[in-house]
């Protein structure tokens, strides 16, 4: 179904970079060619913030520090002067993930050292608020601070958990029972590492003998790709009508916050 999202994305992802001028506006420009500017910058070591297709005011910073560094006009404008500049420079750049998961990583791990006082979003679109609600008492339970969204906007999540200032956020939804899965933001040029632990860490406590296979898959709808925080959401069927999914979900999110590396060691 060609939904609003859908149809969204297909525009963005018809833009090339170099087919129209990146600066920043309100609203913010969003795009194939945003992303693919941001990963440029990341691999040559311009920290721009999460790699999401959205020009924001981080990426034109670390374009404002790039025109800067090369010797040029530092207006933070992406236009054909500087794409030449970045196309002289990424051929030396390597083809690691960039500054951006690197960051990602350190943050990580200094969250190790800061295992209390995680601030916590649960959301739902309408089809799991039970089992949405119950994760929510059983994380207050444990000391967490939690908030919780009920609304079909994915974008509403979003910017509920930014304003938050949440550090992790985690949805429940209903899906077929053979499609069973957790995804995380993950595109054609970067994925989230903290988002990915995290759906790591809710498959592992979900897979239980007996119950479809739960797995874990990349995703960029508006919710993954519009928090800044790791996020990530459980597309679950039958298994939503067990009284252990809620503790499952809880203590995986728990076990995250205690240890976020915990899946990649």
């Amino acid at each position: 179904m060609c939904d609003a999202n859908t149809w969204t994305l297909l525009v963005e992802s018809s833009w090339l970079l170099g087919s129209r001028l990146l600066y920043l506006t309100s609203p913010q420009l969003r795009g194939d060619d945003v992303e693919l500017l941001q990963t440029t910058l990341a691999k040559l070591g311009f920290h721009c913030g999460r790699v999401d297709g959205i020009l924001g005011p981080k990426t034109v910073a670390a374009l404002s520090d790039f025109q800067l560094n090369y010797g040029l006009i530092a207006d933070g404008v992406c236009g054909e002067e500087t794409l030449q500049a970045l196309d002289r420079i990424s051929g030396q750049s390597g083809e690691g993930p960039g500054v951006v998961s690197v960051r990602e990583y350190e943050k990580l791990r200094d969250n190790i050292a800061f295992s209390s006082g995680h601030r916590i979003v649960i959301g739902h679109f309408g089809a799991a608020a039970d089992v949405a609600r119950g994760v929510v008492r059983a994380m207050r339970a444990a000391s967490f601070e939690v908030a919780l969204v009920e609304s079909t906007d994915e974008r509403a999540h979003a910017r509920t958990a930014n304003a938050f200032q949440a550090d992790v956020y985690v949805a429940i939804s209903l899906c077929d029972d053979e499609q069973e899965m957790v995804m995380f933001y993950q595109s054609d040029t970067t994925i989230s590492a903290g988002g990915y632990l995290l759906a790591s860490e809710l498959q592992h406590h979900l897979s239980t003998p007996g119950a479809p296979v739960v797995s874990t898959v990349g995703s960029r709808v508006p919710v993954l790709r519009e928090t800044t925080m790791p996020a990530a959401i459980c597309l679950l069927g039958l298994r939503l009508q067990e009284s252990r999914v809620i503790p499952s979900i809880a203590t995986a999110i728990e076990a995250w916050c205690r240890n976020p590396l915990a899946r990649a060691e």
